[in-house]
């Protein structure tokens, strides 16, 4: 028996404004969450970029083609109400930061790590947060201050910016990572670059796997989207 989809029953989706947000209409019709409220986005660029996604639907909707939409469902429905759990969730990740732990061997990954991780490490230390590396696995305890103004950092974002962090902080697992592309430091796709070391170094010395390769492309597509979101989201209203 084939698994039930939901089909296409708009013509057209289109955006209108909805008091200080903005609303994706399909024929007319606002569109909500999977729990009913009213997706009321925070700029008109990232409606027309829904709008986009559900326009492009075919007959079956296709939920995984639609990343923007499903992130704000995410913003909407978890993070909203829970904003400072998430941040402290994020925080956590700067207290365990992959850029923070370092192979002892071979010599030739370790100078690699060095070279690509210090200079955004030094960076992070310029923003008030300095936090300390290591070689092989064992915990290393990081200074709580630095890690507090990590916290007031995560604070200070919307639920929004928020939503689009979590993937660029889980997927690579970096905090550090995901700051540099809240920053504009560094892309996504170099984030996942960044946070392959070790993996693109053991794939030149024993080869690629094709399933390691295609989840690793999941992580990176995720990453992206996460990305567009924070553009979006940053995006000046086009005028009309």
């Amino acid at each position: 028996m084939s698994e039930w989809k939901a089909r296409r029953f708009w013509t057209s989706a289109t955006v209108a404004q909805a008091g200080d947000g903005w609303q994706v209409l399909l024929d007319g019709r606002p569109v909500r969450t999977p729990g009913k409220q009213p997706l009321i986005l925070p700029g008109r660029a990232l409606a027309l970029a829904i709008a986009a996604e559900w326009d492009a639907q075919a007959d079956a909707i296709d939920p995984q083609s639609m990343p923007l939409t499903r992130a704000a469902n995410s913003a909407l429905e978890k993070v909203a109400g829970q904003a400072g759990a998430v941040a402290d969730m994020l925080c956590e990740y700067g207290a365990t930061d992959l850029l923070c732990y370092r192979a002892a061997h071979p010599p030739q990954l370790a100078a690699r790590q060095a070279a690509a991780w210090n200079p955004l490490l030094d960076w992070l230390a310029g923003q008030g947060a300095r936090l300390v590396a290591t070689q092989g696995v064992m915990p290393v305890a990081q200074d709580a201050a630095a890690l507090a103004a990590l916290r007031a950092r995560l604070a200070a974002l919307s639920p929004w910016e928020l939503t689009a962090l979590h993937d660029l902080v889980t997927l690579p697992g970096s905090l550090v990572l995901g700051l540099a592309v809240l920053d504009g430091r560094i892309t996504a796709d170099e984030a996942h670059a960044l946070s392959r070391l070790d993996e693109d170094f053991q794939a030149e010395e024993w080869g690629r796997d094709d399933e390691a390769e295609a989840a690793a492309a999941g992580r990176r597509a995720a990453m992206q989207s996460a990305e567009r979101l924070l553009t979006l989201l940053r995006a000046q209203a086009a005028p009309g």
